[in-house]
């Protein structure tokens, strides 16, 4: 099944993931000392798609590696470096991404079905 939907599938994966951060982020926005993480996709998903990664899942070794501390502006008082706007912001525009990821593999699906049944 990853052969029929390509990077498509990987790029949803791992979009996911970047989302499930981001969202991390945001609802700890308020939590002393909670260090705001974020993925670099591309980097997250070379690493996916290298042959040969090792045993396990490569998607979450893909995304776990290419997780970083992004620069806060305004780290606050109490040790939290979550940028209240910038992390909504960056979560915004992942979930447009991750919606068109979504909307590829739908066609794949769709164009799939359509030739399975003939309609």
């Amino acid at each position: 099944m990853s052969d029929f939907l390509g990077i498509h599938g990987t790029a949803l994966a791992l979009r996911e993931q970047r989302l499930q951060l981001l969202a991390s982020n945001i609802a700890n926005a308020d939590t002393p000392g909670f260090k705001a993480q974020d993925m670099d996709f591309s980097r997250a998903l070379s690493a996916a798609l290298q042959p040969g990664v090792g045993a396990g899942d490569p998607i979450a070794q893909a995304a776990q590696g290419a997780r970083y501390a992004p620069a806060s502006s305004q780290p606050n008082m109490d040790g939290n470096t979550v940028d209240g706007e910038r992390a909504k912001a960056a979560f915004a525009q992942a979930s447009l991404e991750y919606r068109a990821s979504l909307s590829f593999v739908e066609s794949k699906v769709r164009g799939m079905l359509t030739a399975i049944t003939g309609q």
